[in-house]
């Protein structure tokens, strides 16, 4: 099961040249769940090589404008093609007062809208994942979100299922599901004779904004990618407690407390240049990466590998795939 995050908006509070706002696609097989949809979302889908693909969920972090303006303009866009696949947002308490504002914008749609208000420590379960709402520090009704996979099934052993008499056939699909099996001769086969240990799911976690905050240090523990957001460096640290925000060291910080894999940090401000941010976050936590606007991460199983940062990767025309651990 593939699994990704595209980075469609990395820029703070507002749009600058090279970066759009607020807007981070998680891709997980066949599914698409978009995290904010800032102004010109839709824009950068269209820009990008996934398309305007009729989203069936929508999760706002908080409702500051550079995180939702994109959401009536891609309401909209969707009911002029005539849409009928009906659509869910999901947010924190405010969520329909929202809508009751943005209403007068979008007009009547040709689907179903249907708004579903989270709180902290609410778990979306999904029938291979959980959606875990965490709370987050940034003065306002804010919500992080983590992407927790169940554990997998352990390693089918084949010589073990031969030596038990357990051929090629429905039997084995049936014992790495976790159910034992009869076989002709009335034998009975569990699934840990041919099984091994359970194998761990997969970890993301998005902060949306936040100030540096023990409850996103707990949410991201062990986990494979965290994306949190660096608006400031040290140099505006008072700035970024005035605001509930992060520096990109504070951000390192909270990936090296909780021994995340990988650490991406996104919403910039447009007072740093790129190779700004990620020197002072290196020097905390090494595996740290700076998306770009199109850039993707593939979160692979663990024995796979580890996440990895491909640049370009979700631009209409590709550059060549590699691995980045160099400043962008």
């Amino acid at each position: 099961m593939d699994l990704d995050l595209v980075f469609l908006g990395t820029s703070g509070s507002m749009p600058t040249p090279q970066r759009a706002p607020a807007a981070t696609l998680l891709r997980r097989g066949g599914e698409r769940l978009l995290f904010d949809c800032a102004e010109g979302t839709q824009r950068q889908l269209l820009r990008s090589e996934i398309g305007l693909v009729e989203l069936r969920e929508i999760f706002l972090t908080h409702y500051h404008a550079d995180h939702y303006l994109g959401l009536p303009g891609m309401l909209k866009t969707f009911s002029l093609r005539g849409r009928e696949l009906p659509l869910t947002v999901y947010g924190p308490p405010g969520l329909r007062e929202l809508f009751g504002a943005l209403r007068r914008i979008f007009g009547r749609l040709t689907y179903e809208v249907e708004l579903v208000e989270l709180r902290a420590g609410d778990v979306l379960e999904r029938p291979e994942y959980d959606l875990v709402v965490f709370p987050v520090q940034h003065g306002v009704v804010a919500v992080g979100y983590a992407l927790v996979e169940l554990p997998r099934p352990g390693r089918f052993d084949v010589e073990a299922a031969d030596r038990l008499g357990v051929g090629p056939g429905p039997e084995r699909g049936a014992l790495q599901r976790g159910e034992a099996v009869t076989l002709g001769d009335g034998t009975t086969v569990t699934p840990d004779a041919v099984l091994g240990p359970p194998r761990p799911g997969r970890k993301v976690v998005l902060s949306g904004d936040t100030a540096p905050a023990q409850s996103v240090r707990d949410a991201a523990r062990g986990a494979d990618l965290l994306v949190h957001e660096a608006t400031f460096c040290e140099d505006e640290r008072a700035r970024a407690r005035e605001t509930d925000h992060s520096t990109a060291a504070e951000a390192a910080g909270v990936a090296r407390a909780a021994e995340v894999a990988l650490l991406a940090l996104t919403h910039l401000s447009n007072r740093y240049i790129a190779r700004d941010v990620p020197r002072p976050a290196r020097a905390i936590f090494s595996d740290t990466v700076v998306p770009k606007d199109f850039d993707l991460i593939e979160v692979p199983f663990a024995e796979r590998g580890p996440p990895r940062l491909v640049k370009g990767g979700a631009a209409h025309e590709r550059r060549p795939e590699h691995v980045s651990a160099e400043v962008p």
